[in-house]
């Protein structure tokens, strides 16, 4: 019988590796890799102490991958966002963990409106529409996409969705910084939400980023500002009374956001968010009612 050897001292072996490329969390991906080789899932892991060398031997390939810097999304091929997952590849950006604070916020505040309109402008994998349709089934959910690429993998995970059992969403090729951009919707609206560009051009950014995330779906303008800008007027003109906008930012735009937000004289409780390491992540309002 083929010597089996400890997973434990596998996955060590290889948070070490992704550690000295320079990889963010290195114990994590290890694990997540391991998972993909195995079938399983990440927390399962404790439950197999020994594996075949074959499964070393993959593991290690796939390590090697990681290490140079590739996506850990694009090796696995899917991202989650609350209690789905979207698929990723190279032309879409990934969507972060950070985006489902966004999405839990935005949910909260659809609670007790019923059959709520929502849009998600800058939708690429379309996780964050996809998610809010998946915990509200009554909601109709419009997604907006420039990118002929991104909108691409907008529309399988889309596929993917109803063949699971949910609402479809409404998808649309437009751009978020078109003033007419769905003008039927004018008044209509009970949720904007929208993970925009954000990074100031310029900005050193990890190589996951920079390499693999595509520049437009990054990069804003010296400010960083280029979208947002577009993003809060469009906010303010398709919320009903009562109706919410959040928008995720850049960690250096803690209070220019909000001071966007607060420029508009139909929005209200304007409210700064942090991440889960403190960091200003993003920002909310409410439409006057």
């Amino acid at each position: 019988m083929m010597n089996r050897q400890p997973l434990r001292l596998a996955v060590s072996e290889a948070a070490k590796i992704l550690a000295e490329a320079g990889v963010d969390s290195p114990r994590v991906d290890a694990e997540y890799l391991a998972a993909h080789v195995l079938g399983v899932e990440r927390g399962r892991l404790p439950l197999i102490p020994l594996v075949d060398p074959s499964v070393i031997d993959q593991l290690h390939k796939l390590v090697r991958v990681r290490a140079s810097r590739i996506p850990l999304q694009h090796i696995l091929g899917w991202a989650p966002m609350g209690t789905i997952s979207v698929e990723v590849g190279p032309g879409v950006f990934v969507p972060r963990p950070e985006t489902e604070l966004l999405m839990e916020w935005g949910l909260k505040s659809l609670a007790g409106v019923s059959s709520p309109v929502v849009v998600d402008l800058c939708t690429g994998t379309g996780a964050l529409a996809l998610s809010i349709a998946a915990a509200r089934p009554d909601a109709v959910v419009h997604a907006v996409e420039i990118d002929p690429q991104a909108l691409s993998w907008t529309r399988r995970n889309a596929d993917a969705r109803v063949a699971a059992g949910d609402t479809p969403i409404r998808l649309h090729s437009g751009d978020a910084t078109d003033p007419s951009l769905l003008s039927d919707l004018d008044g209509l609206v009970d949720l904007v939400v929208c993970n925009p560009p954000y990074v100031p051009e310029g900005t050193p950014v990890q190589p996951e980023v920079g390499v693999h995330d595509p520049h437009h779906a990054v990069f804003s303008g010296a400010d960083g500002l280029d979208v947002i800008r577009h993003v809060v007027r469009a906010a303010a003109r398709w919320l009903k009374p009562g109706g919410s906008v959040g928008i995720e930012h850049d960690d250096t735009h803690g209070e220019s956001v909000p001071a966007l937000l607060a420029a508009r004289r139909v929005l209200t409780e304007v409210t700064g968010h942090a991440d889960l390491a403190g960091r200003p992540r993003f920002a909310t309002a409410r439409k006057v009612g």
